[in-house]
This record gives C-alpha cells, sequence and structure tokens, in this order.
C-alpha cells in the first residue's frame, strides 16, 4: 500500500516537471516571423514612364474671312461631315458702304466732275497725238520716196524716222494718260456708292467659303451672323480618325526616352491598350506650376498610333488618355519583386530564406519598374525572398510563409 502511494508522487512529480518543461521550451523558443515570399524569376522585362496624355486630331484646317464684312449664320454645325471644294462652310458678306453727309456728298460729286473733266483732256490729247503720229507718218513715207528717186538725202529720211518715232511715243503716252484719268473717275464715282446701291448689286453678296479638305467640323467660332475682320477664324476642320497622342513629360524624363520609343494608350474607352510609337519631342521646354505649387519644365511628346483606331472607337480630339512609355526592355531578365529590396549601405540588399531561415544578400540592380528590378549580381533564379521585410526579419531569423486569401 505505501508502495502505490510512493509511485503515484512519483508520476505526479514527474507529470509536473514535464508539463513545466514544457511550457518553458514553448516560453523560449524562437518563434516563426509571417512574411510574404517570392520567387527570384527570369522573363521579360519592361521600365516605363507613365504620363497623362491627350488625343489631337493631326491636321486641321481653320477657316478665316477674306474680308471684313458680316459672316451669316453658319450654315454647318460641329460635327457636319464636309467634302473638300463641294460644302458650303461659311458665307460672308462685305461691309456695307456708309451713308454720306451733305459736305462728303457734294465733294465727292465735285471729285466725279474733276475726273470727266480731266478724262476728256486725255481724250483730246490722244486725238491730238493720233494726228501727229498720222503727220509724222505721211512725212516718212515722203522722205523715203525722194530718198529712193535720189532727190533728197538719207539724213533728211533719218530725220523723219525719229519724228515718227516721237509722235508714236506722244500717242502711247496720251493713251496711258487717258486710262489713268478713267480709272480716277471710276474711283470717284465709287465714292458716292450708297447702301441702297450696294443691296442691288447682287455681285456684292455674298461670299461662298468652300470646305478646304474633308473631314468633319471639328469647331465654330461663328455661329450666329455678325460682323467680322479680316483673317479672324470662322471654323476649324479636321479628320476625328486621324489622331495623334500629345503627353506633357517632365523634361528629366524625356531625355531617357529613346527616339521611336513605344508606347501602350489606356483609359481610351475600349478593351485593351492601343499601341503606339514616339514621333518626335519637342526640343523647347517650358515651365508649368504644379498643384504643390513647384515650378516644372515640361517638354510636348507626340505619338502615332501604330494601328487605325478599332470600328466603333469614341476616342476624339481633346481626350484624355493615359500613356505608358516603354524607354528600356528585354526579353529575358532576371528579376526580383522591388518590395524585396531594401537599403544595405550604399548598396542594396534581400532576405533569401535558407532551410527556413533569413539570410542577408548583397544585390546589385540595374533596370527598375513599379513592380520588379532587374537582377545584375546576387540571388540566383529559383531563390525565395522575403518581401516586404520588417522590423522582425533579420538574420538567422525563421520565416514563415503567410497564407494568402
Amino acid at each position: 500500500m505505501t508502495m502505490t502511494r510512493r509511485n503515484r508522487l512519483i508520476l505526479l512529480l514527474g507529470l509536473a516537471g514535464l508539463a513545466l518543461a514544457t511550457l518553458t521550451w514553448v516560453a523560449v523558443r524562437p518563434v516563426p516571423v509571417t512574411a510574404d515570399l517570392a520567387q527570384v524569376t527570369r522573363g521579360p522585362m519592361e521600365v516605363t514612364v507613365e504620363v497623362d496624355g491627350e488625343a489631337r486630331v493631326r491636321e486641321t484646317w481653320e477657316v478665316s474671312s477674306p474680308f471684313t464684312g458680316t459672316a451669316m449664320r453658319s450654315p454647318v454645325r460641329v460635327g457636319d461631315p464636309v467634302v473638300q471644294g463641294e460644302t458650303i462652310v461659311a458665307v460672308v458678306q462685305p461691309i456695307a458702304p456708309g451713308l454720306l453727309d451733305r459736305r462728303s456728298r457734294l465733294q465727292a460729286e465735285a471729285a466725279v466732275h474733276e475726273a470727266e473733266a480731266g478724262l476728256a483732256a486725255a481724250e483730246s490729247r490722244v486725238q491730238q497725238a493720233l494726228q501727229d503720229l498720222a503727220y509724222g507718218k505721211s512725212q516718212f513715207d515722203r522722205a523715203q520716196a525722194l530718198v529712193e528717186r535720189g532727190v533728197a538725202t538719207s539724213v533728211r529720211l533719218e530725220d523723219a524716222a525719229q519724228a515718227l518715232k516721237l509722235r508714236e511715243a506722244a500717242r502711247d503716252a496720251a493713251i496711258s494718260a487717258r486710262a489713268l484719268a478713267q480709272s480716277s473717275l471710276e474711283r470717284a464715282k465709287a465714292a458716292l456708292v450708297g447702301p441702297d446701291e450696294d443691296e442691288d448689286d447682287a455681285s456684292a453678296c455674298c461670299v461662298e467659303i468652300r470646305a478646304p479638305a474633308s473631314g468633319v467640323v471639328m469647331a465654330i467660332d461663328r455661329r450666329s451672323e455678325g460682323p467680322v475682320t479680316t483673317g479672324e477664324r470662322l471654323l476649324s476642320i479636321g479628320d476625328p480618325n486621324d489622331l495623334e497622342i500629345v503627353a506633357d513629360l517632365l523634361s528629366r524624363d524625356a531625355v531617357r526616352i529613346p527616339e521611336g520609343a513605344p508606347a501602350r494608350v489606356d483609359r481610351w474607352g475600349g478593351a485593351g491598350g492601343l499601341d503606339a510609337r514616339l514621333r518626335r519631342i519637342v526640343p523647347l521646354a517650358h515651365t508649368v506650376v504644379s498643384s504643390l505649387g513647384i515650378e516644372e519644365q515640361r517638354v510636348e511628346a507626340i505619338f502615332d498610333l501604330a494601328e487605325p483606331l478599332p470600328e466603333g472607337a469614341r476616342l476624339g480630339d481633346g481626350y484624355a488618355v493615359r500613356l505608358a512609355i516603354i524607354y528600356w526592355q528585354a526579353p529575358n531578365v532576371l528579376q526580383v519583386p522591388v518590395g524585396a529590396l531594401f537599403r544595405d549601405g550604399p548598396g542594396w540588399a534581400v532576405f533569401a530564406l535558407r532551410d527556413g531561415r533569413a539570410a542577408r544578400m548583397g544585390v546589385e540592380i540595374g533596370q527598375r519598374n513599379d513592380r520588379v528590378a532587374q537582377v545584375l549580381e546576387g540571388p540566383a533564379e529559383g531563390d525565395v525572398v522575403v518581401v516586404h521585410p520588417g522590423e522582425k526579419v533579420s538574420q538567422g531569423v525563421s520565416i514563415e510563409e503567410a497564407l494568402r486569401e
């Protein structure tokens, strides 16, 4: 009986010691740190600059008023199709002459009488010149006949020829003077033209302007009837299917983009992206003040779409898009997630998984984007690294992969 109690006591003491040892081991044993893991892989990689862009019609034609006058109500509307040389897109009426007060009318009438008198005088001089020319011609013919018979000398013939040329020149001058007087008379009469006479002249109204190119009406500056000046824009025409993409780049990004760089156009209103290619970067930058009040040097980059827009696409002039410009790409690159990198002095490092524990490893990286970085030296393909290592991750710490939902 005594032995049974002793055995029980020993058993209880043993169990208590075992429990205490277990609790002690649990309390002091290293707890694995839960972390996200990723593999170092090899595959295609590209580095892009993402900016906001704008679709723009490549070529637009502006229709302007050819003279000062009155633009009639626009015969077209925005979006109307037009045909080059056929569709009338604007009608402009020349400005009507103003009314003359009594003094101005009397002065204009006097100018007409003066011009008429000048024309009559010029006509008389023409008749006189013609008579002198006829007389000079007869004198020349007589001298020529006498020289041929040997009665007169050749000097007389030369004098007659010279006199004939002078009379011909006088006739031409008189005719020119008559034309000048005729123009002066017409100009003086034009000053008497009033608005009522101008309305009776069918040729005074109106000048019809036809479309300079085929396309659609993009904008109308003058919809209703109203006065216009010479060169004032009336409307613009363009082809909405002939689009280019324009983006404002920071100058520090623009210098990295190679000539003819490919790009991808997103948020254009359809599924997937549209392929585009850089045509040129404008060499002149301009200053833009950001929303934070910071001055930025920006430069305009123009891209051409690689293919025509899909049928039914509604992308148009001035529409906003998102542009991803690819300035570096390679088909087979060893890469590590950017989230696995952390600073280690002047360089970079990662925590690689070695037998379930974290091992610090230096990394030399090349190109990088917002997801992955090119590995030039360090971990090998297939290595598992810790993504976003926190303060708990250090050299030799046991790592346990976090469960993903």
